[in-house]
């Protein structure tokens, strides 16, 4: 029988390796993920090869985009496209899918439903709303209007099993007489039911810091597009880790944020090609920055 000495010995490793366990766990269980507009110049071309070349980079999680009226990605039924994201142990928690009648003309609730039949079948929890009219967006009454649009979307959404999510540009950011339309959609929406995809660039480009939004609003982000701003044209994109964005500094406050899922999106000023490009923005997530 072993002595009491050695017992409590043993049983100090045996939880300094749960422990040990645990933590790198907790540094690895964040999960790389891309946009897939960033792309959209080369998938069309290639499905299959692109696809593999996503998770050839280190990705695991990839963000839909570019459901065409016949209901198909970039050629391919729902049902092909998501075993072809299960072939190369791909997940897709969200899409970017616009209820453009619902949203613009106060439609029915079918075209809310069609997509999220669409976005079950592709396995996604969120369905993001990506861009909003310009002419629906120029006034606070409008935003008031989106936003209670958003809402009843939101509820139809949540019925059907998805969460509905909003994803911002600058212009939200604007001012309009005293106020921010971002503000009107965050405060004139229900926090359990409209969730928001934080994009940090076009969050940086408006002159805002991203780690005072989440401190205002804590809890509501789950997802964020990790997208680089050129140090010379703020204009322009570049790889992540290459530009002038804390990312650092941001993905400390993330877990009070809510975050849950990191989109690496880049839409231009690709360094040396597209796929040179999202390979190193990977590397620099999965190594720097996780």
């Amino acid at each position: 029988m072993q002595s009491r000495r050695r017992f409590l010995k043993n049983t100090s490793l045996v939880s300094a390796g749960i422990l040990l366990s645990s933590c790198e766990f907790g540094a690895t269980s964040k999960k790389a993920g891309i946009q897939l507009y960033s792309l959209r110049d080369i998938i069309g071309k290639d499905v299959k090869g692109t696809i593999a070349a996503v998770s050839a980079a280190g990705y695991k999680e990839v963000e839909m985009y570019g459901l065409s009226a016949d209901q198909q990605f970039f050629g391919w039924k729902v049902k092909e496209f998501a075993a072809l994201l299960q072939q190369h142990q791909l997940t897709s928690p969200s899409g970017h899918y616009a209820p453009e009648k619902f949203l613009y003309e106060n439609g029915s609730g079918d075209e809310v439903k069609q997509l999220c039949d669409i976005a079950r079948g592709m396995g996604h929890r969120y369905i993001v709303i990506p861009w909003l009219e310009e002419e629906k967006r120029k006034t606070i009454d409008q935003y008031k209007q989106l936003a209670e649009l958003m809402s009843k979307a939101a509820v139809i959404c949540k019925a059907e099993g998805i969460e509905l999510a909003y994803h911002n540009h600058d212009f939200e950011f604007a001012d309009i007489n005293g106020q921010k339309g971002y503000d009107i959609l965050l405060k004139e929406t229900d926090p359990d039911m409209l969730k928001m995809e934080l994009d940090l660039y076009w969050v940086v480009k408006a002159g805002y810091d991203p780690v005072e939004i989440f401190k205002a609003y804590p809890g509501r982000f789950p997802m964020l597009h990790v997208k680089d701003m050129d140090k010379v044209d703020n204009t322009k994109n570049t790889e992540v880790g290459n530009g002038s964005i804390n990312f650092k500094k941001i993905f400390e406050h993330a877990s009070n944020a809510g975050v849950k899922h990191y989109y690496v999106e880049q839409e231009n000023n690709y360094q040396p090609d597209i796929l040179g490009s999202i390979n190193s923005s990977s590397s620099f997530l999965r190594k720097k920055l996780f």
